[in-house]
């Protein structure tokens, strides 16, 4: 894996300046105030910071684990880590001009950045689909209880990019035909649904790697991982029950 690692040093370096980045928005709301909620708040380059930025560590690292050629993993994870920093720096430009970032379309520039959103947002759900077939195609290595956590979490990461395409599709059918305020609030069912899957692929393999450094036996490692697996899909379930339920 020689050819990835000063990717994974970038990766890794990016993920923790975009985790500073909403770290010091938080900040910034704490100072300014403002509403938490809504589409025009700090609230967003502060959250999308964190998340972004954990994410892009966590699948620098579960990656290590998934049998794809270096070449091809180098180049995925720089588009990434390319695309995470265009999607939190569009964010945080439009928190910063006090405008809402996704679904805007009153300016040229608005619909631009809006766009630009969008199109990042599918250049994601690509990257990590194709890593999340690699993960299915080869048993991924690692630890006891790894190659189930890599894959359940990738699993329920597709659950979570499938929300956030709803979210940017039905907000742009309602923008389009004229309901930019119910564009904005349309999103709200879906969003714990999205924020729960996100973050299946750091949770699941941190426990297998956490426990690999037990004295447990492997069984009772295969046991647990199993468990949080199932746990976390019954958490994505209740949220997706939920979202259609308030729909």
């Amino acid at each position: 894996m020689s050819t990835a690692r000063p990717v994974e040093r970038l990766c890794h370096t990016t993920g923790m300046f975009l985790v500073l980045s909403g770290l010091v928005h938080l900040g910034v709301f704490a100072v300014d105030g403002g509403p938490w909620y809504g589409p025009v708040s700090w609230r967003k380059p502060f959250t999308f910071g964190l998340s972004f930025g954990l994410t892009l560590i966590a699948i620098t690292w579960v990656t290590s684990y998934v049998r794809v050629g270096d070449r091809l993993r180098s180049v995925l994870l720089f588009v990434f880590a390319a695309d995470c920093v265009v999607e939190v720096g569009g964010i945080t430009l439009q928190a910063w001009r006090r405008v809402p970032s996704h679904l805007n379309m009153q300016t040229p520039f608005d619909t631009a950045v809006s766009m630009t959103l969008a199109v990042g947002g599918g250049v994601l759900v690509v990257v990590l689909t194709v890593f999340a077939v690699a993960s299915f195609r080869h048993r991924p290595t690692g630890p006891t209880g790894m190659p189930l956590a890599v894959r359940s979490g990738f699993a329920v990461l597709l659950v979570g990019l499938a929300s956030g395409a709803a979210m940017i599709a039905r907000g742009v059918v309602l923008t389009r035909t004229g309901h930019q305020e119910a564009a904005y609030h349309s999103t709200a069912p879906l969003k714990p649904l999205h924020g729960v899957s996100l973050h299946a692929v750091l949770v699941l393999p941190l426990l297998a790697w956490l426990l690999s450094r037990s004295s447990w036996s492997d069984r009772t490692r295969r046991r647990i991982v199993a468990t949080a697996t199932g746990c976390y899909a019954v958490a994505v379930a209740g949220a997706g029950v939920w979202a259609a339920l308030t729909c």
